[in-house]
């Protein structure tokens, strides 16, 4: 068809430039709804708590994953035992001053790695365990509360799903974490030369399963079942706002190289806190872009009825109104039989003014004749 418009189906046909203004428009409101969404949440707030329970689980597990090294001294080597306690007292020096790492840190380490402690690994993970799934608590809540469906899983649910799903990532990064990294230089120097072909895929696997990692998350974060593949756009934003804020954290801390800090000592630690601030913000504004699609584009069943999202939203943001009572209505006097003396008697429906009660009809009788002793002498 001229005119740029095509047809589908044999139905009417719409005209390119409309069907991009559409889009547009759609890709605004879209743009309108995730920031509403990210202000009202407080999203900043949100995920300054997150990096901060975050940053504080991180000492305890670095002390746990050490602790369980001292029972495996002999298998892994005396060498590499050490190499592992001069990298901790190296890393401690830029976060602590001499003082503390000297009277703490290398004592503590000595006792770890020469036998092993296991009240030191126990409290080290027990506390690991209750910051950094407090951490997740907060992101799960989040989530489900810019879907509307704030306290549908309850406290309970969503503490014991922050709990596991903590154990379940720890799990995974402690397998994924050293080719991660690694870097791809390390890792292609540890694989053989016929197996060279496999670093092609080392950015792709490596994308691919953050994209997996953060889709169930988000996934299992709605207390309501959903499609997995609805949480990927969110996914894919969250790991732009990863790449883009580290390459900016990279390029701050590459500036300041050199210059002198107003942190001092603790220079290092604000650093990996500001980094887990990027990382926890981004995710949740991929959870309020998630949000805002599902809202925007309600998501359908078979039967193409909208599924148990949109409607439990409805259904805690509108609830079911109370029921209409009748409002009272003045009615007209209407004139009633003749009485037996020829005189009409009319009643009068009568508003209820005070305490919503109806008024008792008011008669109209007629005027009593006075006695004739009154009218004689004017008193009785």
């Amino acid at each position: 068809m001229a005119g740029g418009s095509s047809t589908t189906g044999g139905g009417p046909s719409v005209p390119r430039p409309r069907r991009k203004l559409a889009a547009l428009a759609d890709l605004r409101k879209l743009a309108r709804t995730t920031f509403s969404i990210c202000l009202r949440h407080r999203v900043t707030g949100l995920a300054a708590e997150i990096g901060f329970f975050a940053i504080l689980s991180l000492p305890p597990l670095v002390l746990g994953l050490v602790g369980t090294l001292g029972y495996f001294a002999d298998v892994i080597g005396p060498d590499t035992v050490e190499q592992i306690r001069a990298n901790i007292i190296d890393f401690s020096r830029d976060a602590l001053s001499d003082q503390a790492v000297n009277d703490v840190i290398i004592p503590t380490l000595n006792d770890v790695l020469d036998g092993g402690r296991f009240d030191i690994v126990s409290l080290g993970f027990l506390l690991a365990l209750w910051s950094g799934s407090r951490a997740l608590n907060t992101m799960i809540d989040t989530i489900a509360i810019m879907y509307g469906l704030g306290g549908h899983r309850g406290i309970i649910a969503t503490r014991a799903l922050s709990f596991s799903l903590y154990i379940v990532g720890l799990v995974i990064a402690i397998v994924l974490a050293p080719p991660i990294l690694a870097g791809p230089d390390l890792v292609s120097e540890a694989i053989p030369d016929q197996a060279h072909w496999v670093m092609f895929l080392y950015w792709p696997l490596v994308i691919g399963l953050t994209m997996c990692s953060l889709t169930t998350l988000y996934w299992i974060a709605v207390p309501v079942p959903n499609a997995w593949r609805r949480c990927l756009p969110g996914a894919g934003l969250t790991l732009v706002g990863w790449l883009l804020g580290s390459y900016v954290v990279r390029k701050v801390i590459d500036l300041s190289v050199g210059g002198t800090s107003i942190y001092g000592p603790l220079a290092a630690s604000i650093v990996v806190l500001i980094w887990l601030y990027v990382l926890a913000i981004s995710v949740l504004i991929g959870a309020a872009f998630n949000a805002a699609v599902d809202r925007q584009w309600p998501q359908r069943t078979d039967d193409h009825t909208l599924d148990g999202i949109p409607v439990l939203r409805a259904a805690r943001s509108d609830p079911a109104p109370a029921p209409k009572q009748p409002d009272p209505v003045l009615r007209k006097p209407e004139p009633s039989a003749p009485a037996a003396n020829g005189n009409s008697s009319d009643e009068v429906m009568v508003l209820p003014v005070l305490f919503g009660e109806q008024a008792a009809p008011v008669h109209n009788e007629p005027e009593a004749q006075a006695p004739e002793e009154v009218k004689r002498h004017g008193r009785l």
